[in-house]
Parts: C-alpha cells; structure tokens; sequence
C-alpha cells in the first residue's frame, strides 16, 4: 500500500510547487480503500512537517448535505490544518496561493483539553471547547475542475485551502449552534444563508466524529487547536479582488480578503 500511497502523494506535492492540478486519483485506484486515501494524505503531512509547517488542527468536510449533493459524495472526511494555512482576517490573502478556491462560512472549535476517541460523547465535546469563533474556510483542490471523488478528496487533504477566523471568542454555552443563522455575503452581495443545524445536525456531531473517527488512527485532538466542523452553506467560487464576509448569529462577524499580490 505505501508504494502505491507515496507515488499518489507526490503527485499531489508536485501540484503544490507547480500549481498546475492533475487528473483525479480514483481511476489509478478503482478499488482503493479510504485507507489508503488517509494514507495519502497522511504522507503529505509528514512531508510538511518535515519542511517546518505545523499541525495546528483539523478540519471535518463534506459535512452538510448542501456540500454532500454539491460534491456526489454521502459521507464527511477530515483534513488537516497547518499553520500556514491560516490568514488574519482584513487583511489581504495572496489568491495566487490557490489554485480553484471556494469558501465556506463555519464556526471554529478552540479546543481547551484532549479528545481522544473512540467513544468520545457530546458531553465531553462540549467540555473540551474552550471557546468557539466565527470561521471562513478557503477549500481548494489539486483535481483538475473539482472533479473529484471520496477517494479523491481524502487523499488532497480534504481539499484543505486556508482559514480565517474571527477575533471575538464566545462562550459554548452562550451559543445554540444548531440555531445560529449564518448569513453569506461576497463583494458586498448575499449569496447564501444557512445555519449551524445543516453541520450534521449540530457542529458538535461533527466535533464528536471527528474525534471518534481519528482516535483508532491513534490521533488525539489537542489543546490549542482548531477544528473546524464543517460548512454552514454550500462552498462558492471565490476569485482575486474578493472581500468574503460571514455574518454567524451569537458569533459575530469574520472577513476574508483575497489579494492578487504575492505575500510579503
């Protein structure tokens, strides 16, 4: 399986130095498993790592039925975030670092103690969220034209772009996520609205999964880290010159800026 996970997974690096997007996987792999795909991804982690990046938390994707239906899929995965993956919100985001970017609006997951599943409960979710923040999530992909599937996309890391999270933290307690409204606006117009309660049932759920499902991978979610659950909307084409702005209800505001300038 490695030999056939580590050519995969140079193939995607090369995308990243390149920025010229491949043909999807799954017809070199018809019969691959989701194993092998994480494994793909994995590879690429190790290989970030190693170049000094840092793993500053993890993502659940595919997590609405709105980006289910969008993307042909019917089930989550998770990625992982680096550090360089994250931009400051207001100010400009160099868009030449991606390659078909879309954004997503969703809430971020501070997590203030461990989670490591099996077994974890949304009670002990709910205990290990030190604070929640509005998010914008810039998912992108090294497949040509999106054309991807489950395989695809786990082995791409989750399709994984940048993050951008708002400066105000809010208690969990002092938030119904499954009723926070979210309201989408981009270059000033209102493209979509929508509301915790499409992250499966509960950004929590997808906490709760995420944990579970990389916990037998003897992966812990730890302190100090984000995790993002999953998009409220459906994800939309972003281009450069864009100004994003996520409006969460009990969350507040967080904006995203994309620039055409090479960062500094």
């Amino acid at each position: 399986m490695d030999t056939d996970a580590r050519k995969a997974a140079d193939r995607l690096l090369e995308v990243y130095r390149t920025g010229e997007p491949i043909d999807p996987l799954t017809p070199e792999h018809p019969d691959a498993s989701i194993e092998l795909a994480y494994r793909i991804q994995q590879l690429q982690v190790e290989e970030w790592t190693l170049g000094g990046d840092v793993v500053k938390g993890h993502k659940v994707g595919l997590a609405s039925r709105a980006i289910q239906r969008q993307m042909g899929v019917n089930q989550p995965d998770f990625g992982h975030l680096t550090a360089s993956m994250f931009h400051l919100e207001h100010q400009p985001i160099a868009a030449e670092r991606f390659l078909q970017p879309r954004i997503e609006p969703e809430v971020a997951f501070m997590l203030g103690r461990p989670l490591t599943g099996p077994g974890v409960t949304v009670a002990e979710a709910v205990r290990a969220v030190d604070f929640v923040l509005p998010a914008l999530e810039i998912v992108d992909s090294r497949i040509r034209d999106w054309n991807i599937g489950i395989f695809d996309t786990i082995a791409d890391n989750a399709s994984s772009g940048g993050v951008i999270l708002g400066s105000r933290p809010v208690a969990l307690n002092d938030v119904d996520l499954r009723l926070a409204g979210c309201t989408l606006h981009i270059g000033g117009e209102l493209v979509a609205t929508g509301a915790g309660g499409a992250v499966l049932g509960s950004p929590l759920n997808a906490l709760v999964w995420l944990a579970n499902t990389v916990g037998p991978m003897g992966v812990t979610l730890e302190p100090g880290h984000v995790v993002l659950p999953g998009s409220m909307t459906r994800a939309f084409p972003v281009r450069p010159g864009d100004s994003i702005v996520a409006q969460i209800s009990g969350l507040g505001s967080v904006t995203a800026v994309l620039d055409t300038k090479e960062e500094q």
